[in-house]
C-alpha cells in the first residue's frame, strides 16, 4: 500500500503525497530559498489526529517533521512526513490571569490582536506571520525580551504529543526534564500541539523607524551606542544598514519602548540630534501594530541569513561594519540583547552575556546565492575577533547545527533526553540535537 493511501486510512486531516493536486504548494517551506523534499503531507484536523499520526509513524518506522508555517526549514527532510498545524487554531485570552492559550497553527499577528485591548502582550519578535510554537520552541527573542527574557520562559504549560503517540500536558511539576527542553531546545522532543504562557502589561507602547540615506551611517551608529549604552530594560533599538534592490543605501534605526512616548523621546534624542532624516514613524501604539515597526514582509519568499553574536560594540566592530557597502545584501542589522537576556534562565534557551546580535540577509540572485553567501562570509569574518561563535537558535540557517546554539552542557542534556525520549528517532526538527 502506498504511504498517501496508509496514512489517509488512520488520519482525519488532509494528506497529499507527489503527484496530488496542491503537493508542490504543500511542502514548501517560508524561505523559497531551501528545497525540502518530503515523502508527503499532513495536515492535521486536531490534536487527536496529531497522536494518530505520530502512533502510525512509530510502528512504520517513519519520521516527522513538523512545521506550522514553515519558518527555519532546512531542506533536511528527505523521506519525512512533513507535518502542518494550520487547523490547530484556538485563542483564548484570560486578561484576569494574564495568559494566553494558543493551538500549534496561532500566528503572533493573531495574539497580538487579542492581547491589545486588555493592555497586555506576548513576547513576541518582529514579524505578525510567525507562529507562536516554532518561535517559542527556539526560545523566541522578543522586542520585550529586554525586559522579560525569552519568550520561552513565559511558557507555563504544553500539550504535546510524545513519540508513543501519547498525549500530555506538560509543565514544570509534572515533567520537568521535557518542560525545560521544550522551553528552547526545539522541536525534536514532542509534538506541540499547544502553549499557555503568560502575558505581559503593555498598557502603553512607543515605536517606530527613523529612516536616513547611507552618508549618515556612522552618525547613526554612533548615536546608538549611547543610547545602547544605558538604555533601560524597556527598550530595545536595533540599527539597520539597507539595500532595497534598485534604490540608494540606507540606514535605520527600529525602536520600541514600554512605556511613555516622552520618555522614550528623551532616550532617543541622540538620534534627533542627526539632520537629514527621510522619515520618522516614532509614535504611540498599540501593541497589535507592533509588526509595523519594521514591516518585514508577510508572504513567503527567497532568503538567506546568517547570524553571528557580538561581545562588543568596539570601534573596531564599527569600522567592520561600515567599511563598504553591504551589497549584494538587503540587510545588516544590530539587535541590542542585555538586560533579562543575560539574566540566569532554568530554560534550555538559557541565558546570553552577549550584549548584541548581528543578523544578515540577502535575495539570492541568479548566482544561486554565491554572492550573497560570500559577502556575509567577508564580513562574519571581520568580525571574528568581537563573535562568539554562539547563535541564537532562531537565527540557525542552513547548514548550521543546533549545536551552534547551545552551551557544552545544555547540548550534551537535550541530547541525552533525545535518546531517552524519541529512541526510534520518530521526530526531527529543522536543527536536530543529535545533528
Amino acid at each position: 500500500m502506498k504511504i498517501g493511501d496508509e496514512l489517509r486510512g488512520v488520519l482525519r486531516g488532509t494528506v497529499l503525497t507527489a503527484g496530488d493536486e496542491g503537493f508542490e504548494q504543500a511542502r514548501k517551506p517560508w524561505n523559497r530559498a531551501v528545497d525540502q523534499p518530503v515523502r508527503a503531507v499532513v495536515e492535521a484536523a486536531d490534536a487527536d489526529d496529531v497522536a494518530a499520526l505520530v502512533r502510525h509513524a512509530r510502528l512504520a518506522g517513519l519520521t516527522i517533521t513538523t512545521q506550522p508555517s514553515g519558518h527555519g526549514a532546512t531542506g533536511n527532510t528527505g523521506e519525512v512526513i512533513l507535518l502542518r498545524t494550520a487547523r490547530l487554531d484556538e485563542l483564548d485570552i484570560d486578561p484576569g490571569e494574564r495568559t494566553a492559550r494558543v493551538g500549534a497553527g496561532v500566528k503572533w499577528g493573531r495574539v497580538l490582536e487579542a492581547a491589545s485591548p486588555y493592555g497586555l502582550t506576548g513576547l513576541a519578535g518582529s514579524s505578525p506571520a510567525v507562529t507562536v510554537t516554532g518561535y517559542t520552541l527556539g526560545g523566541g527573542l522578543s522586542w520585550f525580551g529586554r525586559a522579560h527574557g525569552f519568550a520561552s520562559q513565559s511558557v507555563r504549560a504544553f500539550d504535546v504529543v510524545d513519540a508513543t503517540g501519547s498525549r500530555a500536558r506538560v509543565t514544570a511539576e509534572t515533567d520537568p526534564d521535557l518542560f525545560w527542553a521544550l522551553r528552547g531546545g526545539g522541536g525534536d522532543f514532542a509534538i506541540v500541539t499547544a502553549i499557555e504562557f503568560d502575558l505581559h502589561p503593555a498598557p502603553r507602547l512607543y515605536g517606530g523607524r527613523m529612516l536616513w540615506t547611507a552618508d549618515r551611517a556612522p552618525a547613526v551608529l554612533d548615536a546608538y551606542r549611547q543610547i545602547t549604552a544605558t538604555a533601560p530594560d524597556e527598550l530595545t533599538v536595533w540599527y539597520d544598514l539597507l539595500q532595497f534592490p534598485g534604490a540608494a543605501p540606507l540606514v535605520a534605526v527600529d525602536a520600541a519602548f514600554l512605556g511613555d512616548g516622552g520618555d522614550a523621546q528623551t532616550l532617543l534624542r541622540p538620534l534627533d540630534k542627526i539632520s537629514g532624516p527621510l522619515s520618522d514613524s516614532r509614535a504611540m501604539m498599540p501593541v497589535a501594530q507592533l509588526g509595523s515597526i519594521t514591516a518585514e514582509p508577510t508572504d513567503p519568499g527567497p532568503g538567506r541569513s546568517r547570524a553571528e553574536l557580538l561581545t562588543g560594540l568596539t570601534d573596531d566592530v564599527v569600522a567592520a561594519l561600515l567599511e563598504r557597502p553591504i551589497d549584494p545584501l538587503l540587510s545588516v542589522q544590530l539587535r541590542h540583547l542585555g538586560g533579562a537576556f543575560a539574566r540566569p534562565s532554568d530554560t534550555s534557551a538559557g541565558h546570553v552575556a552577549e550584549p548584541f546580535a548581528l543578523y544578515m540577509f540577502g535575495i539570492p540572485g541568479q548566482d544561486g546565492g554565491a554572492a550573497v553567501r560570500d559577502r556575509q562570509h567577508q564580513i562574519a569574518d571581520a568580525l571574528i575577533p568581537h563573535t562568539s561563535g554562539r547563535k541564537p537558535f532562531t537565527f540557525l540557517a542552513p547548514g548550521e547545527r543546533a549545536a551552534n546554539a547551545f552551551t557544552p552542557q545544555t547540548l550534551a542534556r537535550l541530547r541525552a533526553l533525545k535518546r531517552a525520549r524519541d529512541p526510534r528517532g520518530t521526530f526531527r526538527s529543522n536543527f536536530p540535537v543529535l545533528g
